[in-house]
């Protein structure tokens, strides 16, 4: 059975593509067991909270991270409960 680690992506999103385009910047916090999962994920919550499409997002990093470095408190009270199998 994989580990679920906790993966850092960073990139710019392309905002307001119609009128007057502005590409913002975004770090999101992911569990996932691997980068590519991560990835996916990304793309999925960004293009349905802010409507993008995949071209409307630059993905610049994804960095696998440990407990301590995590800033979102979800993702880290998340990886903190244990006994949790399905």
């Amino acid at each position: 059975m994989s580990e679920v680690k906790i993966y850092r992506v960073e990139g710019y999103m392309l905002i307001s593509h119609d009128k007057f385009p502005t590409w913002q910047k975004f770090t999101k916090e992911v569990r996932a067991l691997t980068k590519e999962q991560a990835l996916e994920y990304v793309y999925s919550v960004l293009g349905s909270n802010h409507k993008l499409r995949r071209k409307h997002i630059r993905i610049t990093s994804i960095k696998e991270i440990t407990l301590d470095e995590v800033r979102d408190r979800r993702i880290a009270s998340l990886a903190m409960i244990k006994g949790f199998e399905i």
